[in-house]
This record gives structure tokens, C-alpha cells and sequence, in this order.
């Protein structure tokens, strides 16, 4: 169920069947760079000379980005910072916080964890009009003729895409993994094929030619780090989607199986581009024989469409975890699978992304073009997630500082310089990315910015409970039944109450204040899940706990309270939730367009009814005003 008291994610399955299925899943962004990153290298903005030095040194550079960044900084390193086996900024965020709460310097890192996320929702809007636009545009190897179908058929494709997600891919997600192990495998062939005609690009393997690359032609060898980290856009996923598959599996698939097929078929590329310069047009489809062209297109559109589906899948599950955590309003979110409990599907998010990609498509009209929109936000990205796995190592694993430092030094080094590297192309393009995040940004904080406001306010005119208790159950009367009352506080009246008996002049005979707490950890065990207090008078103090990547349904977790002598029947039972109306002041606690802002995500969010799973016959509404 999608409430369940277990992790929903957690990995089953023999190694091999899960390794299969993280191809499916958190390789496809990486897997499908060999479409255009030695492209973009040597045609794109800043074109390099087709000579023996530019193209080993380029190969030397994507192998030891590889190592680097993706085999010791992620698979090594990063995938041990996992908060309860999950990933992510968001995820690692929560983990430190949990960790080092207090701390003077906490501030500073919430708000790069939560930047972090906004440049993700940027690269889940440029992941898959890329990937789409580039596996499309080998149609025009086959007839130049076709060249006008590119966009058209991009755009057909990514509507596809996000019509069917409201049905879910539980179905058709089983067969992911099994493409995508083809894909890879066709990638490895056809690069040794090609390595046969110069066999001399394996010497490229040799770090000296990255460095002698510097040495020759410097300032050209630091603008080509800016189409060589298109090579390793998707590493992030490898933490991200930890939680889907264990540790294991997503490191032995890496090694065994996705960075030896991607090396062979750069390598292929830049042998093919050594015997035939012309074919920079595009290498990775010049690979194949002629006669392969047509399936290799239908497999390689597959293969991006199975990445784009990972993308927006991330996307919701990182939304998720972003609204259980307080940095968005409630959005609905629907559970596309009983079986495939992981599966969700928020549609805000899904028609919001589609907007944004069938822009960027339209805007670019070719993935040469929207090359230079790529990389920002996934290098903004990394660099935070080093700085964060610095605060674990210091302040949760507690390392040796030389170590520490030297490791932490050379991972940030090559992060800030693969930034800086992407940040010539912002006229060209970089700034989409960037004012998508700034934008998202912006939302996130002032929503948890505008929440904590409110629950100040609230929290300051609330009347403390026991004079409450004390002064009504003398004075009013009582009538049969239960009445629970959210608050999302663990202390005071809830207003919901006070305009209740204000306007009605009644208590139930028996009363629940009743707070949902999310932890900052993903799952709460079941054994944890709900405290109850009772505090005389037939009145009780209920909390309900979760995880961040939990599903709140206060009904099924009501059920439990039998177990502390405080049943509930839902025909007898009211839920009384308190819809605040946001009035806008010069008050110092936001600047007035923000809280316009929030005032607005206010009114969008999805009601508490709908989001704790309330039955919509017993519950009441009632309105207040808050001025923050």
C-alpha cells in the first residue's frame, strides 16, 4: 500500500535482476551521452582541431571524469552517505540536519541542499529534450531529408512521454533494464569495431594526454571540460536512486557493465574520428554500418525515451520528499501501482515539466544547440553534493582532516573547475538553467520561509492547553463523539477548536489534538508510529510520525491507537482542519511580493483532507485569517 510502514523501495531480487534493473533506471541519463558529448567537443561552441593531440587528449579527459567523478567521488565515496539506504540532496540534507542540528553554520548548508534540488528540477527539464532531441536527429544520417522531422517527431515523442505517466510503468518499467542491457551491449560492439581501424586511441587511457592536452592548448583544453562533463551528466542519479535498487547493485553494474561499454564506444568514436574526420557531424551514429542505422536510431530512442522516464520519475520522488519536508505546499500526489509501491505520479510536477521541455525543444530546435544549456546545473549540483559530503565526513564519520582535506580538495577542484568551464556558455544558453533554478529556488525557501511564519504566529496567540481544559470542560457542554482537531503544533489550542466553540458552544465528549510529524529520516518504523498522551478530561495528545518518503494516511495509522485504549470508529469520529488565509503586511517577516508569493502557493496547495487520506463526509473546515 502506499502508506506502507516499510521502506517501498527496498531492493529484492538476486543480484544480477537488480543490476539489470538499475540499467533500466539510473543509467539511462549517462548512458545516453555518447550521443553527443565528443560531438559537442569538437563541433560545438568551441571547436577544437580534428588532429591525433585534441582528440586522446578529449578521450583522456571522459576516462578520468569517469574515474574521478563518477567511480571514486559517487560509486565510492558518496553512495556511503545514505540517510537509511536513500540518496539525494534532499536525503543527505535531511541526514545532517538529523545530525548537527544547532550548529551555527546549519543555515548555510540548508540552503545549498536546497539549491541543489532547484538545480535538479532544472536538468529534469533539459535531461529529456536532449536525450530525445539528439537519439531523433539520426534520422539525418540516414537522408539529410529528414532533417524536418527532427523537431516535429522530438515533440510527438516527449508528449508520449508525459501522457503516460498517469497510468504508471509498472508494466512496461520490467522491461527497461533488458533494453537498456542491449543498448550497452551495442555500444560496446560497435566501439571495438571501430577501435580496430586505430587501435592506437587505447594509448589515450593514459592520463598524460589529458595533461599534455593542457599543456599545448590550455585555454581551448579548459572550454572543452565544458562538452567533456556532458560525459558524465547522470552520475548524480547513481546516489539519487539508491534507495530503488542497494548499493551493491548500482556499483557492480557500473563497473562490470555501464563504464566499460560508454569507454569503448568513446573510444570507438574517437578512432572513427581519426580515419574520418567528416564523420563529427555525429560519431556516435557513424559507428554502425549503414544497414544498422534504422534499428540503431529505434533502439537509441528507446534508450533516451527509458532515460527521460527516469528523469520525471526522480522529479516526483524528489517533490515528495521536498513537501514532506516542509520546502513545498501539498500537491496531490497519486500512486500509479499497488504492486510497483514505489510508483507515483504528481500531476502539477508532470504538466509542469512538459511545458518547460516542449519549450526548451522548441526554443533550440537541435541538441547541438541546447548543449550549451547543459552542464550548469548538473556541475552546480555535484560541487554542492561535495561540499555536503564534506560536513558528513568531518561531522558525522569524523576523518582524519589531512585525508580529509586532500580528498575533499582534489574533488572540489575538479567540481569548480568543470563549473567554471560551463559558465562561458551562459550567453549561449547557460542562463536557462540558472534562472530555472533561481526560480525554483526562490519558491522553495519561501514556502518554508512563509510556513515557519505562520506557525510562529499561530503559535504565539495559542492558548496554552491545560487552561484551556481547566476553564471549558466546566463551562460547555459535551455531545457523543470524537472530534480530532489537526494542528501542527505539538503545543497550544488549535484554532480549528476555538472558532469551533465559538461559533457552536460545544465540546465532544471526547477530543484529540492530533500533529503529523515528519523525521528526517525516509521510513519510520511502524513500532514508532504514533504517540499517545492523555491529558485528563477525555482530551488527548496525539503525534503520528513518518518518514520523509513516507505516505501520511492519518486513518490507517488511527487503527494503532486501539493498542493504547483509544479506538476510533470513523462514523463517530469528526475531523475539524483550520484553513488559513494569508493577509499581506509590511511586517518585517518576508518582503511583500514574497509573501504575495506564498500567499499564492497557499491557495494552490492540495487541502489537508485529501492529503492525509481523511474521509470527506467527517470532515469540517474552518477559516482563519494570519498576518505574518
Amino acid at each position: 500500500m502506499a502508506g506502507s510502514d516499510v521502506n517501498p523501495h527496498q531492493p529484492q531480487g538476486s543480484l544480477a535482476k537488480l543490476m539489470v534493473g538499475a540499467m533500466g533506471i539510473v543509467y539511462g541519463d549517462i548512458g545516453t551521452s555518447p550521443l553527443y558529448a565528443m560531438r559537442e567537443a569538437f563541433a560545438g561552441h568551441h571547436p577544437l582541431a580534428m588532429d591525433q593531440e585534441h582528440i586522446f587528449g578529449v578521450l583522456s579527459l571522459i576516462f578520468w571524469s569517469m574515474v574521478l567523478v563518477v567511480t571514486i567521488k559517487y560509486v565510492v565515496f558518496t553512495m556511503r552517505a545514505d540517510n537509511k539506504g536513500e540518496g539525494g540532496s534532499l536525503a543527505l540534507l535531511a541526514l545532517i540536519s538529523h545530525k548537527v542540528s544547532g550548529a551555527r553554520w546549519t543555515t548555510g548548508i540548508v540552503v545549498l541542499g536546497v539549491f541543489a534540488t532547484a538545480l535538479f528540477y532544472g536538468d529534469s527539464m533539459i535531461t529529456p529534450a536532449m536525450s530525445v532531441l539528439s537519439a531523433v536527429e539520426g534520422l539525418k544520417v540516414i537522408d539529410p531529408g529528414f532533417s524536418v522531422l527532427v523537431v516535429p517527431l522530438s515533440v510527438v515523442l516527449l508528449v508520449g512521454i508525459f501522457l503516460i505517466q498517469r497510468r504508471g510503468t509498472a508494466r512496461v518499467g520490467a522491461l527497461f533494464g533488458p533494453i537498456m542491457v542491449v543498448y550497452f551491449t551495442v555500444l560496446a560492439v560497435l566501439g571495438v569495431l571501430n577501435i580496430f581501424q586505430a587501435p592506437q586511441v587505447l594509448l589515450a587511457l593514459n592520463p598524460w594526454y589529458a595533461i599534455h592536452f593542457f599543456i599545448i592548448d590550455g585555454w581551448k583544453a579548459f572550454l572543452a571540460l565544458g562538452s567533456v562533463v556532458l560525459a558524465v551528466t547522470g552520475a548524480e542519479a547513481l546516489y539519487t536512486d539508491m534507495g530503488h535498487f542497494g548499493k551493491k547493485p548500482i556499483r557492480m553494474s557500473w563497473l562490470t557493465v555501464v563504464m566499460p561499454a560508454l569507454m569503448l564506444n568513446y573510444l570507438g568514436q574517437g578512432a572513427l574520428l581519426t580515419v574520418n574526420p567528416s564523420a563529427i557531424d555525429s560519431p556516435f551514429y557513424h559507428l554502425a554500418p549503414a544497414w544498422a542505422l534504422i534499428p540503431m536510431v529505434a533502439l537509441t530512442t528507446m534508450a533516451t525515451i527509458i532515460a527521460s522516464q527516469a528523469v520525471i520519475s526522480g522529479a516526483f520522488s524528489v517533490t515528495q520528499q521536498a513537501i514532506q519536508l516542509g520546502f513545498l505546499p501539498r500537491l496531490s500526489i497519486k500512486f500509479t501501482s499497488a504492486e510497483a509501491q514505489g510508483q507515483i505520479y504528481i500531476p502539477f510536477i508532470n504538466w509542469g515539466l512538459m511545458v518547460c521541455v516542449l519549450t526548451l525543444v522548441l526554443a533550440f530546435q537541435s541538441s547541438s544547440n541546447l548543449a550549451a544549456a547543459y552542464g550548469i546545473a548538473v556541475t552546480g549540483a555535484m560541487t554542492i553534493d561535495t561540499i555536503l559530503l564534506g560536513v558528513v565526513i568531518f561531522m558525522l564519520w569524523r576523518w582524519n582532516k589531512v585525508t580529509a582535506f586532500a580528498l575533499l580538495g582534489l574533488f572540489l577542484v575538479v567540481d569548480l573547475t568543470y563549473f567554471a568551464a560551463n559558465l562561458t556558455k551562459v550567453p549561449d544558453g547557460g542562463w536557462v538553467p540558472l534562472v530555472i533554478g533561481l526560480t525554483i529556488f526562490t519558491l522553495l525557501t519561501t514556502w518554508n520561509r512563509g510556513r515557519k511564519l505562520v506557525q510562529d504566529k499561530l503559535q504565539a496567540s495559542a492558548m496554552p492547553i491545560e487552561v484551556f481544559i481547566k476553564s471549558a470542560t466546566a463551562s460547555t457542554t459535551r455531545v457523543p463523539g470524537t472530534a480530532v482537531f489537526l494542528t501542527s503544533t505539538s503545543n497550544g489550542v488549535p484554532h480549528a477548536l476555538l472558532h469551533n466553540m465559538k461559533h457552536n458552544k460545544i465540546l465532544h465528549e471526547r477530543v484529540v489534538f492530533l500533529t503529523v510529524m515528519i523525521e528526517n529520516v525516509p521510513y519510520v518504523p511502524a513500532t514508532r508510529r504514533i504517540e499517545v498522551l492523555d491529558m485528563g478530561q477525555n482530551f488527548y495528545r496525539i503525534i503520528i510520525h513518518y518518514g520523509f518518503m513516507q505516505d501520511p494516511d492519518i486513518p490507517r495509522a488511527l487503527a494503532r491507537a486501539a493498542d493504547y485504549g483509544l479506538a476510533f470508529k470513523m462514523m463517530e469520529t469528526s475531523f475539524f482542519l483550520s484553513r488559513q488565509t494569508l493577509v499581506t503586511s509590511t511586517a518585517p517577516g518576508m518582503p511583500l511580493w514574497r509573501e504575495k508569493v506564498f500567499s499564492w502557493m497557499m491557495r494552490n496547495a492540495t487541502n489537508a483532507m485529501e492529503f492525509f487520506k481523511l474521509p470527506s463526509n467527517r470532515v469540517v473546515e474552518l477559516g482563519s485569517q494570519v498576518e505574518i
